[in-house]
């Protein structure tokens, strides 16, 4: 049975940014964004109806939206510290247009500021998927979509970059290490002395599950080459190193993952005719990146370390490298 320490949801690694859980932070995406945001740790939060309802005459775009007459004066409404960006929204105009309206006036609509303010207010942006499937026989606007659209409007309007503070979910490097973390919490409660070496990534998705474990597996190996170096050039009258705290991720856990293999299923996105290959073989690089502007694609990403039918072999191969079967 799986407790929810052990489910991961897109924004779960949330939870570990609590440099920001004081901030007043402006919420947009679908759903429970409030309740989600509280549940996470972020004590303030400001949802993108309550920052319209403040400020009626920011969102413009809907004729039949706009405000029939003159709006009182907004006072008392909190000053927005950052902005988290869950999912999707619904209405992408108003969504768009009161986003990019905190970041110019830095978190006051009303200020008049004579610059524009940079960098900008940090953003947290969770879901990077350009595109996903529903019963439609083309894919469907994921929130990737709606990243990319808020990215050039910024650029357009202010000639810089959009920054963001994280970039979470798959492939995202911070959503493996919080995946890390949980699993060595896992194991202290379960009471293993062995330190944890070898990590298992298994999915259905080259694109996001094997390009995210590989980019992680990469991290992993950059951080011994990083501390390797660091020990050499340490005198013996030097202090013990401290855990690597990566990611901007806060763990008291011991650091001692070195690898993450990438397995990939044929039940999923990933299909393939036949008998399944004990290597991967090699794919069509595709011509079109859907990942998002911040990961750079590289074609051996997607190329997994191991290929098995369904999770169930995924697991039994799993148990055959650590010698438990």
């Amino acid at each position: 049975q799986v407790s929810p320490e052990q489910v991961i949801l897109s924004h779960s690694p949330l939870k570990l940014f609590s440099q920001f859980h004081q901030r007043c932070m402006l919420v947009a995406g679908q759903g429970p964004v409030e309740e989600n945001a509280h549940n996470l740790g972020f004590k303030h939060v400001v949802t993108m109806e309550a920052l319209r309802k403040a400020y009626p005459l920011l969102d413009m775009v809907d004729h039949s939206r706009r405000p029939k007459g003159l709006s009182p004066p907004t006072t008392g409404f909190p000053t927005i510290e950052g902005v988290i960006l869950f999912g999707e929204p619904v209405r992408w105009e108003t969504s768009l247009q009161l986003i990019t309206d905190v970041l110019l006036s830095n978190g006051n609509p009303e200020a008049e500021l004579q610059d524009v303010p940079y960098p900008h207010l940090p953003i947290l942006a969770c879901n990077m998927d350009l595109l996903w499937m529903a019963e439609a026989k083309m894919p469907r606007f994921g929130h990737g979509t709606f990243l990319l659209c808020l990215e050039n409007i910024y650029k357009k309007v202010t000639g810089r970059e959009l920054k963001y503070e994280a970039l979470i979910g798959k492939p995202s490097p911070v959503t493996y290490r919080y995946a890390q973390y949980l699993i060595q919490q896992q194991a202290e409660q379960q009471g293993w002395k062995a330190p944890i070496r070898r990590l298992y990534a298994v999915g259905d998705n080259p694109m996001s599950d094997v390009y995210g474990a590989n980019l992680y597996n990469n991290y992993l190996k950059s951080a011994q080459r990083n501390q390797a170096q660091a020990v050499a050039k340490r005198s013996p009258q030097a202090a013990s190193p401290q855990p690597e705290v990566s990611l901007e991720l806060r763990s008291d856990c011991q650091n001692s993952v070195e690898s993450c293999e990438s397995i990939l299923v044929c039940t999923g996105v990933y299909r393939r005719s036949g008998d399944v290959p004990k290597k991967t073989e090699a794919h069509p690089v595709e011509t079109v990146f859907h990942g998002h502007r911040d990961f750079c694609f590289d074609p051996s990403l997607v190329e997994a370390s191991h290929i098995v039918q369904d999770v169930d072999d995924a697991v039994q191969l799993a148990f055959e490298k650590e010698n438990w079967s």
